[in-house]
């Protein structure tokens, strides 16, 4: 991929084209062949074949060997081994991803961050937001990313975070994440509208972009009741 400076772009651009036909699709509808979006988008087949995998590694689509590619059926909860992002669940559960934003400025890092951000010197951006799907809290989400990004916070942080990075220069492409349970603090209760004290999945993650460089260090805490991920896993022989 970072063999070419425009790849990750383009494909951007062709997966966020196919992801708003599945929006406004039914299941199992046909998708445009890789071919016809490579000749469309002025792209190489390889570039068209990678944003249609990822839409079918989103769960979003689905390949039919000698047929096509076709509108998945949706569903609700989320695989723990692929960086998707939270408005992409939303949005195929049939509802409105937005944000509040509580928090966005620029400030110094804190040692921790940015040893993980790999800063030797700057600021960071922080980013604070509630996510919702239509009317209701999903996640409390804080965020971080190196303060070297160009205008990010002058985008429209309501809406998604990843289309602003894309769009200054910045794709994420991969990550790794921490999940775990903690307890919901007044702040949480606060934004989320749930009890102090109730179960919240608490994911913390690093987000690398196209050159292998950290974009994105967040923590997210979703609520416990309104949130799950799916995890497929294969059973290790047993050692005799």
């Amino acid at each position: 991929m970072s063999g070419d400076p425009d790849f990750a772009p383009r494909y951007f651009r062709i997966e966020q084209t196919l992801r708003a036909l599945i929006a406004k699709s039914r299941p199992h509808d046909p998708l445009p062949s890789e071919p016809e979006l490579a000749r469309e988008h002025g792209v190489s087949r390889m570039t068209a074949r990678a944003a249609v995998t990822q839409l079918v590694n989103d769960g979003l689509a689905y390949r039919a060997p000698g047929r096509g590619t076709f509108v998945a059926v949706p569903s609700g909860p989320r695989r723990a081994d692929h960086l998707i992002r939270l408005s992409e669940e939303i949005r195929k559960q049939g509802k409105r991803p937005w944000a509040k934003v509580v928090v966005a400025e620029v400030r110094q890092p804190t040692t921790m961050e940015a040893t993980r951000l790999r800063l030797r010197k700057g600021d960071v951006y922080a980013i604070h937001r509630v996510r919702f799907a239509d009317e209701e809290p999903i996640a409390f989400e804080r965020a971080m990313y190196p303060g070297t990004i160009p205008g990010l916070l002058d985008f429209d942080l309501s809406k998604s975070v990843h289309e602003a990075l894309v769009a200054i220069g910045h794709t994420p492409v991969r990550g790794t994440a921490t999940i775990g349970a903690q307890q919901a603090t007044e702040e949480d209760a606060r934004e989320l509208g749930v009890p102090v004290g109730s179960a919240l999945l608490v994911e913390e993650r690093l987000i690398l972009d196209q050159h292998e460089r950290p974009l994105e260090l967040s923590e997210s805490r979703y609520a416990g009741d309104r949130y799950r991920l799916d995890v497929a896993f294969g059973v290790e022989p047993l050692i005799q």
